[in-house]
Order: C-alpha cells, then sequence, then structure tokens
C-alpha cells in the first residue's frame, strides 16, 4: 500500500511541516507544560502553552518522540490552542483532532494523547496561577 494511502494528507503534511516544535520557558509563571505518553505504543508527547494576562493562549509549543500520526496530532492542538483561552482550549477533543487529520482507528490513541496533553498543560498552568496567587496573599 502506497503510504499516501495509508496516511491522510494532513497527517503527512503536519509531519513533514510540523507547526510550533520546539519549548518554552518552563519555569515561567504563565507556561503550562503537559508531559503525556503511551507506554502501549512508545509515544511521548510535550505540549507547552503560553498564557498571557487576559487568559488567552498566545503560543503553544511541541515535541513529541513517535509516529507521524502523534506528531501530526501533537502538531494540530498547538495550532488550535493559539488564540483561544483556557477554557476554550479544554473543550478540544480528540475526536475532532481524530477527524480532522482522518486518522484511522489504529491511531485513534495519538489524538487522545494529544489533547491529554492539551489538559495536563493547562493544568499545570492552573497550579501556577493558584500557587502564584497562594504566595500574593503571605507576601
Amino acid at each position: 500500500v502506497p503510504l499516501a494511502d495509508a496516511v491522510s494528507r494532513q497527517v503527512v503534511d503536519h509531519y513533514e511541516n510540523p507547526r510550533n516544535v520546539g519549548s518554552l520557558d518552563r519555569n515561567a509563571k504563565n507556561v503550562g507544560t503537559g508531559l503525556v505518553g503511551a507506554p502501549a505504543c512508545g509515544d511521548v508527547m510535550k505540549l507547552q502553552v503560553e498564557v498571557d494576562e487576559n487568559g488567552k493562549i498566545v503560543d503553544a509549543r511541541f515535541k513529541t518522540f513517535g509516529c507521524g500520526s502523534a506528531i501530526a496530532s501533537s502538531s494540530l492542538a498547538t495550532e488550535w490552542v493559539k488564540g483561544k483561552t483556557v477554557e476554550e482550549a479544554l473543550k478540544i477533543k480528540n475526536t475532532d483532532i481524530a477527524k480532522e487529520l482522518c486518522l484511522p482507528p489504529v491511531k485513534l490513541h495519538c489524538s487522545m494523547l494529544a489533547e491529554d496533553a492539551i489538559k495536563a498543560a493547562l493544568a499545570d498552568y492552573k497550579l501556577k496561577q493558584d500557587a502564584n496567587r497562594d504566595s500574593d496573599k503571605t507576601a
């Protein structure tokens, strides 16, 4: 089976031209980092978001060790979260990612990993914000 027939054009595009690869400053108070993995397939995904003072995601970066579908899922996830509020980004579902990328059933776990990475990054961001508020009270 030729690769193009087995994998959607969007997956190939995101794999060959991944968007937003890299890292943000994990120690910055307005950066949330999510690191998730799927032991069954060996994929590991790091997704980071930078949130401005209005609660809007102004940047997102990823690093993924895994198959083309995992890379494409995380690349698409970073594109989708940019410009959204934290609440809007939490509504991104793996089913939407899978549908956009036309992932086959055997690759659905890749889109689930991307959703988990978004949630983990936003949870980390919220933890930092809560810790910030607590330290403000004690100062």
